[in-house]
């Protein structure tokens, strides 16, 4: 049994419209508030700056953002442990390393191989150095980023979602955006605004990972590479603590199961956050095939070891989250980042170094060559809904450092579907090669398409006691969810699917958005939906449902992940 064998009810032609009268017309938008859609606008402030006579003929909002969140920040989730090279190169001698919102430089790291009692410290893998880099929110940077898009003339509109991608004459005019005010069964309430359609000349999709219109692009203009994209689910928690850190943690092996049957990959974080907070966090591929995994539970489980119990010890949680990552790199990457009239950046194209645990200065780059590249098709004898207007992104891209990184760590992902043993060991070929060895680029499966498992695993996982383990609902608390109770349901699944696809779901989401419910018949049970409980972690996309956008300001209020 596969997930697959269960798709969600839906079609990309619902998110597909024509242009009609535009309610608001801008230069350039930018769907996201993330890294990459922020250095975007700050890219092409810049730029703009000292083109006046373009930022005049774009009208009197050369760029707009738009963020689906309460705030930019707002949705954003990560580690994280940022190379700065990206920013700099952004802001060059506009704003200096220490001005930014980071929280500590790292000096001194630690690898960790686990055993359920045991933490025997190994070098650190040289795709795992982080030497210079720093620690950060990316919920903080974010918020930081945004401002600095202001500065520089971006008029950024929150709590606004892109639901619908707007083509017209072969080429993206656009976005329409999502109502507000629906109730639950889509009924208009009184306070019912509907939304607007944002027309631009060019439309940059920066939404991150399981972007819903990037999702709707890959299939509309046949975008897609030879490999489907695979996914990994985080999830972490902020704990104010006594003692301060003063190095970066990374952990492999246990409570993961090392067996390939397992398809277990992943691996937990420990960061420093300034003098008096540690993050947590447990990231696991969403290839595993066993139904009764929970990535939430594991890092419950992870807590109990003794390495990381006496790091919390005495401390309170103050923050939770959970988000996923894609994880195919350079395997996974659309044969195009670029439509007539339509750039697609950062996690949302797949930019991430797995083996590293990289994405943001991917992210950040990206932005600003999409930037550059929008900007040159805006002179004057150009068009940027032409065919091939754009991509001279593209060609940036493969000349960046970015292109290089992914290349050469590309097959070092699918090797760990292996097991963890076999899997390590082509990734230290793969290491010593720089990706020469083996010839040739592995191949990916859809997390969906795994086969499913049963085992006993659910009864590890240790009861919360609300002191070091917590259950799933007070987590969602904690997040500062700010979806109401009654709005519509923006999670398409199967109502009505065998008891083990209806568990898979249940244990797999971190917020308890699904449970099993009453017998269906003919072996099927139905699937009782949650909506409210959801922090658009994205993670049933991968699983065999779709996630599509809620209302606008929706989801978590995210102020430290």
């Amino acid at each position: 049994m596969k997930p697959s064998d269960y798709p969600p009810p839906f079609a990309t032609s619902e998110f597909v419209a024509a242009p009609g009268k535009a309610e608001i017309e801008v230069g350039v938008l930018i769907v996201g508030a993330g890294p990459a859609g922020l250095a975007c606008a700050i890219r092409l402030g810049q730029l703009l700056e000292e083109a006046p006579e373009l930022a005049e003929r774009l009208g009197e909002v050369p760029v707009a953002v738009l963020e689906k969140g309460k705030q930019p920040g707002s949705h954003l989730l990560s580690g994280a442990v940022v190379n700065p090279r990206s920013l700099r190169r952004l802001f060059k001698d506009r704003v200096r390393t220490d001005e930014m919102p980071f929280l500590g430089r790292v000096e001194h790291e630690s690898v960790y191989f686990l055993t359920p009692k045991r933490a025997m410290r190994i070098p650190a893998p040289p795709t795992m150095r982080n030497s210079g880099n720093y620690v950060a929110s990316l919920s903080q940077l974010g918020r930081w980023l945004a401002g600095q898009a202001e500065e520089a003339g971006a008029v950024i509109l929150p709590e606004t979602t892109g639901h619908k991608l707007l083509v017209g004459d072969g080429r993206v005019r656009g976005v329409q955006t999502g109502d507000k005010g629906r109730g639950r069964n889509g009924e208009e309430l009184p306070n019912f605004v509907p939304g607007d359609e944002v027309q631009a000349k060019v439309t940059v999709l920066a939404e991150g990972t399981q972007g819903h219109l990037t999702g709707i692009a890959l299939d509309r203009f046949a975008l897609q590479g030879d490999n489907p994209q695979v996914w990994a689910l985080g999830v972490k928690e902020v704990w104010r603590v006594a003692k301060p850190l003063g190095r970066v943690i990374h952990t492999m092996g246990w409570p993961l199961r090392p067996g390939a049957k397992y398809r277990e990959f992943g691996g937990s974080f420990i960061y420093p956050m300034g003098e008096d907070m540690i993050t947590i966090g447990m990231v696991v591929g969403l290839d595993y095939r066993d139904v009764e995994l929970s990535v939430h539970d594991v890092l419950q489980e992870l807590k109990t070891h003794p390495l990381v119990r006496k790091l919390v010890e005495g401390g309170e949680r103050i923050a939770w989250g959970a988000k996923t990552i894609p994880e195919g790199g350079f395997l996974a990457l659309p044969k195009r980042l670029h439509a007539p009239g339509l750039l697609i950046v950062g996690d949302g194209a797949g930019l991430v170094n797995v083996p590293a645990l990289k994405g943001i200065h991917y992210a950040v780059e990206s932005g600003r060559l999409a930037a550059e590249a929008a900007f040159s098709a805006l002179q004057r004898g150009e068009a940027p809904g032409r065919r091939g207007a754009l991509v001279g992104y593209d060609e940036a891209l493969e000349q960046s450092f970015v292109w290089r990184d992914l290349k050469q760590v590309r097959n070092m992902r699918p090797a760990f579907g292996r097991g963890f043993w076999l899997g390590g060991a082509m990734a230290g070929a793969m290491t010593a090669s720089r990706g020469n060895f083996p010839p040739g680029d592995a191949s990916l499966e859809h997390d969906a398409e795994q086969e499913l498992i049963r085992t006993d695993r659910a009864k590890r996982y240790p009861v919360p006691d609300g002191k070091l383990t917590f259950d799933k609902l007070s987590s969602v608390f904690l997040s500062g969810n700010q979806t109401r109770d009654d709005a519509p349901n923006h999670l398409r699944v199967r109502d009505r699917v065998p008891p083990e696809i209806a568990e898979l779901w249940t244990r797999m989401c971190p917020a308890q958005v699904y449970e099993v419910g009453d017998d269906a018949g003919d072996g099927d049970v139905q699937v009782e939906v949650t909506p409210s409980n959801c922090v658009q972690c994205g993670a049933i996309t991968a699983k065999g449902g779709r996630l599509t956008p809620p209302e606008g300001g929706s989801g978590p209020e995210y102020k430290l992940t």
